[in-house]
């Protein structure tokens, strides 16, 4: 799809159920909703809205298609490094599953069944977010030696490999790598961590050319049953992401971000416990947190077509 094509498919409400599907419903994620189809899973990403680990009440309207259409894009740009999981003939497959449902298409993806390797491949180029709080407390980056004197937001020396634990339940927590080494095995983890460092350049190029920062990301990996390993679940979107606009930058603090960070920094001035049920949000507070998913995705959009 292009820009125009799925900004026109944005639906004026929140899709943040699925129903009616005549497939068996394997699962439920905070965004997405799994459903079984024998050989292959069928992968929905409503517009429903997480924060601090909770679904919030309402959803960002067309969230799930943005995301969706910028990971295919990114599936088929890295196929050459790494396979993905959307099945083979990935577009006419989705359309004629779904021929009675069109308007998931959209937000849909049709892929193999993988078992998920159990850690989340983080990439940071720039100290923020969690990364900056551990680099005040310890001088280092989840235990990697820095230089002193590093801002928030400063950029790093290079892009550096920070994964952490992919937990079931409860928050994914920094692992080292000979804890990462011996969580998975030291091939997967060799394999995984060129593979994140190659596509987070390859993101960088991308948003450097659309006038956006890539600070930070995350990626996630399968394996069939031959132990090969697969890139899974989002690419480069900006809810795995942190972009920012190069105009903008300024080390020191945080910066604008096109991502949910709008929403958190709403939250956070909130006498709220960030437990279950989250607040209702704002109609402005939705609509200018769409609006920047839409701002990255079209400045993206320019360089990825």
């Amino acid at each position: 799809m292009t820009f125009d094509e799925v900004k026109a498919a944005l639906p004026r409400q929140a899709m943040r159920e699925v129903s009616g599907l005549p497939f068996r419903h394997l699962g439920s994620g905070k965004v997405r909703e799994i459903y079984d189809l024998g050989e292959t899973l069928l992968l929905i990403a409503t517009d429903r809205l997480s924060a601090f680990d909770v679904v919030l009440p309402d959803g960002i309207p067309g969230k799930g298609i943005l995301l969706t259409q910028a990971s295919l894009w990114w599936f088929r740009q890295t196929e050459g490094l790494i396979p993905n999981h959307l099945v083979e003939d990935h577009d006419d497959v989705l359309r004629e599953t779904l021929k009675d449902f069109p308007q998931l298409v959209p937000y849909s993806m049709l892929v193999k069944k993988l078992k998920p390797v159990k850690l989340e491949a983080v990439v940071r180029g720039y100290l923020a977010g969690g990364g900056w709080k551990d680099y005040k407390q310890t001088g280092k980056l989840f235990g990697i030696d820095l230089p002193v004197g590093l801002e928030d937001s400063s950029k790093l020396p290079e892009p550096l490999f920070t994964p952490t634990t992919k937990a079931d339940e409860g928050h994914d927590m920094p692992i080292d790598e000979p804890g990462a080494k011996a969580l998975i095995g030291v091939a997967a983890y060799d394999r995984i961590k060129a593979v994140s460092l190659e596509i987070f350049r390859m993101g960088t190029e991308k948003a450097a050319a659309s006038g956006l920062i890539l600070a930070d990301t995350k990626f996630e990996f399968g394996t069939d049953a031959e132990g090969t390993l697969y890139l899974i679940d989002e690419v480069l979107t900006p809810d795995s992401s942190r972009y920012w606009p190069r105009e903008d930058y300024h080390p020191g603090g945080p910066q604008t971000a096109f991502d949910k960070q709008y929403v958190r920094d709403y939250l956070e001035t909130l006498d709220w416990g960030k437990t279950y049920p989250g607040p209702s949000l704002p109609d402005e507070v939705i609509a200018k947190t769409q609006e920047r998913y839409l701002t990255a995705l079209e400045k993206l959009w320019l360089s990825l077509r």
